[in-house]
């Protein structure tokens, strides 16, 4: 009972905000926040946006497997944020844009326009819900099943506080309300981390000192170079992880362009770019944690990685002095990492089917109604993963949206990099095609050689693209 009291305050403070950042709002508060934004608090609400709750669940877990070396791609991420913040921020402050697809169409043609926003439209939509669904599966787990809520129930209560929130202010409402649930989600963190400390008999400095100490803490690997671990891989793939999972991504990019200035918009990226280094080393520490505190107790860790955290809740629902803590924290954690990147998701989703797909940016009527059916769609997906119930289906959404973020990446590159035109015709072709072609390179090699591609496959698939492009491309003087 005390778990639902927390999750209705929590929520009745972002009615609060949303009421607040929504008086008098217009399409151009709900796409852009009238590009009032301050960039410090941009900059602390995208860090909160950009963790999910599967994050939340995962990260810890990683240490199972791979130790800390998820830390090297961390690094990569670091200079990807300032690669977009001086060379994408500025063409899209340029232009003045709401959809970052909009400089397709300026610089490829209308095709290319909708062939990006409708690849991000259809990719966004299945992995946020995806993610969303594995958080209501655990909500529904610690908050709503013991209070006999059917899954169903549970989905739509979830979606709709989203829509309450979100409806009105639309991104002026979320640069305010995740800065909240980034301050909710970190609090929830090193609160958990302090209790698997004090529970392990170990003061905060001699907790560091032994998660130093631990094997699992290894961070660094120079000398495989066929590991999915090599530093250089990580390191590169963070860098391009970042171009496209932020730069070319209007879902991370949204809010960026609601600063007042390009140098704050500048100075945002960069700052949270920088704290990613240091938020995914607490929850990779709380992995090392846990870890020794189920040697601790004399029980086997979880075959899955991503079972660590959540089986270690579990442990404290009857019974103990935990039982008002750990899973209230938990809870907390998890609503807030993922309520502040499925809210922001959704924006985005709004914004682009009706300032890109219909074109008509201006009409208030037409976006109130998109938001609702966005909503809808989105409960409608979460229910068919659940009707489903197939792991390896939701592991192929994952690599789907894996591939489709491909074509993106050599949309811009090739709009960047080259002044050449494009057959703005054969550009949906080129797109769809290119993803297939990477995924049968990834088999033959695999099956050939025993190598399988980690995060190169986004590199691969990008260039795949970009060549695509220039193959059938139109010569300056064609194009004249």
């Amino acid at each position: 009972m005390m778990i639902i009291v927390i999750v209705l305050a929590y929520f009745s403070l972002l009615f609060a905000m949303s009421r607040w950042q929504g008086r008098r709002a217009t399409n151009e508060t709900f796409y852009r926040a009238d590009k009032k934004s301050p960039w410090l608090m941009v900059a602390f609400g995208m860090i909160g946006a950009s963790i999910s709750g599967i994050t939340f669940i995962s990260v810890p877990g990683m240490v199972l497997n791979t130790q800390m070396t998820y830390l090297q791609m961390c690094m990569g991420f670091i200079l990807g944020y300032v690669v977009v913040a001086f060379a994408l921020l500025p063409l899209y402050y340029r232009l003045n844009l709401t959809s970052i697809y909009a400089y397709l169409g300026q610089r490829l043609g209308r095709r290319s326009h909708k062939t990006g926003s409708w690849i991000f439209l259809l990719s966004k939509m299945a992995g946020a819900a995806v993610r969303f669904y594995v958080v209501c599966i655990i909500l529904q787990r610690f908050v709503f099943e013991p209070h006999g809520v059917p899954f169903a129930v549970t989905t739509v209560i979830l979606v709709l506080l989203i829509w309450l929130y979100t409806r009105t202010g639309g991104i002026k409402t979320l640069v305010w309300t995740d800065s909240f649930q980034t301050l909710c989600l970190f609090a929830a963190l090193l609160l958990i981390i302090y209790k698997v400390a004090e529970d392990l008999g170990l003061t905060m400095s001699a907790a560091v000192s032994a998660v130093d100490s631990n094997a699992l803490s290894r961070v660094f690997v120079w000398d495989d170079w066929a590991s999915k671990q090599n530093f250089w891989k990580q390191f590169l793939s963070g860098v391009f992880v970042v171009l496209v999972m932020t730069g070319v991504d209007q879902d991370m990019m949204q809010k960026n362009l609601t600063c007042k200035t390009l140098r704050g918009a500048q100075k945002d990226m960069c700052t949270y770019g920088v704290a990613f280094l240091p938020a995914n080393m607490l929850f990779l520490a709380l992995g090392v944690l846990l870890t020794m505190w189920y040697q601790r107790q004399g029980m086997a860790l979880p075959a899955s990685g991503d079972d660590l955290l959540p089986h270690f809740v579990s442990s404290f629902t009857a019974g103990g002095d935990y039982i008002a803590v750990i899973p209230i924290l938990f809870v907390l954690g998890i609503v807030a990492a993922a309520f502040s990147s499925a809210d922001s998701a959704l924006t985005s989703l709004t914004t682009i089917y009706c300032v890109d797909i219909l074109g008509r940016k201006d009409d208030e009527r037409l976006r109130k109604r998109t938001h609702i059916a966005v909503c809808g769609v989105f409960v409608l997906f979460i229910l068919l993963f659940k009707a489903v119930n197939s792991t390896s289906l939701i592991d192929a959404i994952y690599i789907i949206c894996g591939y489709t973020y491909g074509p993106l990446l050599g949309l811009f590159a090739y709009g960047l990099l080259t002044k050449r035109p494009v057959n703005d015709r054969l550009v949906p072709y080129v797109a769809v095609a290119s993803p297939f072609l990477c995924y049968a390179i990834e088999y033959v090699v695999g099956q050939t050689t025993g190598y399988h591609f980690g995060y190169e496959l986004l590199m691969m698939n990008g260039l795949l693209t970009f060549t695509g492009l220039w193959l059938t491309s139109r010569t300056m003087d064609d194009a004249a």
